[in-house]
């Protein structure tokens, strides 16, 4: 099964997560996606598992999981308003 999105890379910059997405570079405010996020240690931020399927990051040190729809719908909601 081909995974549903091609992530190449995710790191975080200062305080964004950036994840390069069929070769894009989204940007995404760390406090604005999650507070476990905003307040994990760069240990924790940097010990993630992508999906097989695609769809999710997984940071299992703070049992957090975000989705790339919801990632995805939340650039398309600042853009409308």
């Amino acid at each position: 099964m081909e995974p549903a999105y091609k992530i190449s890379k995710i790191y975080f910059e200062q305080e964004n997560l950036v994840l390069i997405l069929n070769d894009q570079k989204y940007y995404f405010k760390i406090i604005e996606i999650s507070d476990k996020l905003a307040k994990a240690d760069e240990k924790d931020r940097n010990n993630f598992q992508l999906s097989p399927s695609g769809y999710g990051i997984h940071w299992p040190g703070i049992d957090e999981d975000l989705s790339i729809n919801g990632l995805l719908n939340l650039l398309q909601k600042r853009h409308v308003a």
